[in-house]
């Protein structure tokens, strides 16, 4: 990526501040209290009320709230958050994604409003989240399959801020303690030694030994993910925020040179980085947008000596992507285009992903000097 970032200053990110706020305003009235998660021709879907990524739509809306106090916007964040009682209480259709669901709606509120229902809200997901922890294997259980009791996935790195929220909110180490063992499995697991990383890494749940590595959504086990790769880039990066541990930084770090090192300089990533090249082409600009606010993220962390090299490398993800993949108008609903869900399985390919949009958002938002996380 040999884009200049000179254009990158603070009129440049408030006018695309401004641009966004304007979009997320006019089709908030359409979306309304709904779940968007992909959009068909120019419109956004609505999944059910246990659908993983139904944090990240009221997530948007909080983080524009932040800036203006649109109380339209903040009555449709909270109205999504109470639709999702039914799958909180229910417990049966949840699974480890209540850290995406739950921080961006009930901590973000909690932080933004001081809504005790919402603190409460967010203390129950932890609370699931830590009782899906395996002993033996110190890893998270992903998801509720009959045949996938040891199964983790790279993605839960980004629920574990729940859990160090849920720790430093009730003074209770025990949350925290869970997360940290959790990311040290994927140090060790997960994480490659050149910044690559497996989704899914099988463990016997019983014993806890590993098994064995799939693909899962990337190519092959031993392929290279794109929105994996930033998953375990901006995770890592957040297990430091919270805890300081240098070993995370360093594994943040060598994920960011992975993912640097193969992005392409004049389009988004494509979907898996070590896929062979095939007729349709799938590209993930949400990985691009992840990656973007985790490098960011490591911008803060680390000495200003080396923060620009992953300040520079966001700000040249972000051009990009505003000038290649920013829908702006009427036609679509979607802020950023071609994000892909699951190539594998042909869902969801080359369209706005709601995740995708938020993390874009959030990264401008970093760059406009916002440094409190609602993860």
């Amino acid at each position: 990526m040999n884009m200049t970032t000179s254009v990158v200053n603070e009129a440049w990110a408030d006018e695309v501040w401004g641009k966004i706020v304007a979009k997320v305003e006019r089709t908030s009235k359409r979306i309304g209290a709904t779940f968007p998660y992909a959009s068909a021709n120019g419109t956004y879907n609505n999944e059910t009320n246990d659908w993983w990524t139904n944090g990240f739509w009221p997530g948007l809306l909080w983080l524009i709230y932040k800036e203006n106090e649109n109380v339209d916007l903040r009555d449709i964040a909270v109205s999504v958050e109470n639709m999702m009682d039914e799958t909180l209480l229910g417990y049966e259709k949840l699974h480890h994604d209540v850290g995406f669901m739950w921080s961006l709606t009930s901590v973000a509120q909690y932080k933004l409003l001081g809504t005790e229902a919402s603190k409460i809200r967010g203390l129950m997901a932890a609370s699931h989240l830590a009782g899906r922890f395996n002993l033996k294997g110190q890893f998270i259980r992903a998801w509720n399959g009959a045949d996938q009791q040891g199964w983790a996935i790279i993605d839960c790195l980004l629920n574990l801020p729940l859990l160090y929220w849920a720790s430093e909110t009730t003074n209770d180490p025990r949350f925290r303690h869970i997360a940290v063992a959790h990311a040290d499995t994927v140090l060790r697991e997960f994480i490659r030694p050149d910044g690559s990383s497996h989704h899914i890494v099988v463990f016997d749940p019983e014993t806890g030994e590993r098994i064995e590595a799939r693909g899962g959504q990337g190519y092959s086990p031993d392929s290279a993910w794109a929105r994996g790769t930033s998953w375990a880039l901006y995770g890592m990066a957040l297990s430091f925020t919270y805890t300081g541990h240098q070993r995370y930084l360093d594994a943040a770090k060598r994920v960011a040179d992975f993912f640097i090192a193969n992005m392409p300089a004049d389009s988004a990533p494509y979907w898996d980085f070590r896929a062979p090249a095939e007729p349709e082409t799938a590209f993930d600009t949400s990985a691009a947008a992840c990656a973007a606010t985790g490098l960011l993220e490591i911008g803060r962390a680390v000495h200003e000596k080396e923060a620009h090299i992953y300040n520079d490398a966001a700000k040249r993800i972000l051009i990009l992507l505003t000038e290649k993949y920013v829908s702006w108008g009427e036609e679509e609903e979607g802020i950023l285009t071609m994000s892909t869900a699951n190539f594998p399985k042909r869902t969801y390919v080359n369209v706005p992903i709601i995740y995708a949009d938020y993390y874009y958002t959030e990264a401008i938002a970093k760059l406009r000097g916002r440094t409190e996380l609602f993860w």
